[in-house]
């Protein structure tokens, strides 16, 4: 079962590495911020799996702290877009 652990990580950092490319290269501010809701809910699979091979609680608890941070980061980023866009009318 070891080779399954290594193929989930491989395909969590694979995907980490492809929202990074597109939180970088754009185009539009939107897309950064999904980028950006996207890095976030990968990288809470990413601390939810650890939880699983270190089979501790712990883990499962800062996942869920992180991802109530990165709600409120979404919505924040969401508002601000959309202040941003009533601004130019």
């Amino acid at each position: 079962m070891i080779w399954l652990d290594y193929v989930v990580f491989s395909l969590l950092g694979l995907g980490l590495v492809l929202v990074v490319l597109r939180l970088v290269i754009g185009p539009k501010l939107a897309d950064r911020v999904v980028a950006l809701d996207t890095f976030n809910m990968t990288v809470i699979g990413i601390i939810v799996f650890i939880a699983l091979l270190q089979n501790s609680m712990l883990y499962l608890d800062i996942a869920i702290v992180y991802g109530i941070l990165a709600f409120l980061e979404t919505v924040v980023f969401a508002r601000y877009l959309e202040g941003k866009n009533n601004d130019h009318r």
